[in-house]
């Protein structure tokens, strides 16, 4: 499948999702890496103003499972995320950000996955972690 197919592919399996619903859009791929974006405005903010924590951990895990599921043979595994962790580490108020995962370990079972997320002026606002779990699909 070709770059742009699967990006397709991954854009349309969200819809009536979550990732709809905070517009998360995947933008970009390769052979070790995902990237989606989403825009910062007053449906993901805390009510201080600023990115929720939550809508971040939202957009990390929406960019760290596929990571996994892209790696794998989908007819014989799935992807499970076991752990997740994050480090807050600058506000946003708005714009767009944008989250790129990378495979650091892929083994049999056990994918871990970093994630970083950036801002407008590519400063790393987070840095997630997940720890996604290979599991074969019965038969």
């Amino acid at each position: 499948m070709d770059k742009n197919a699967t990006l397709n592919m991954l854009n349309k399996m969200c819809e009536n999702t979550l990732n709809e619903t905070l517009n998360i859009k995947y933008t970009d791929l390769g052979e070790d890496f995902l990237v989606a974006t989403m825009p910062v405005d007053s449906r993901v903010h805390q009510p201080d103003g600023i990115l929720n924590g939550g809508a971040t951990m939202a957009l990390a895990e929406s960019v760290g499972s596929p990571a996994s599921i892209l790696a794998i043979d989908r007819e014989k595994y799935s992807v499970r995320g076991i752990e997740f962790s994050a480090n807050h580490l600058r506000s946003v108020k708005s714009g767009m950000v944008t989250a790129t995962a990378t495979i650091i370990h892929k083994g049999k079972t056990i994918h871990l996955v970093e994630i970083k997320i950036v801002d407008d002026r590519n400063r790393v606002i987070s840095l997630c972690k997940i720890t996604n779990y290979i599991l074969a699909n019965k038969k």
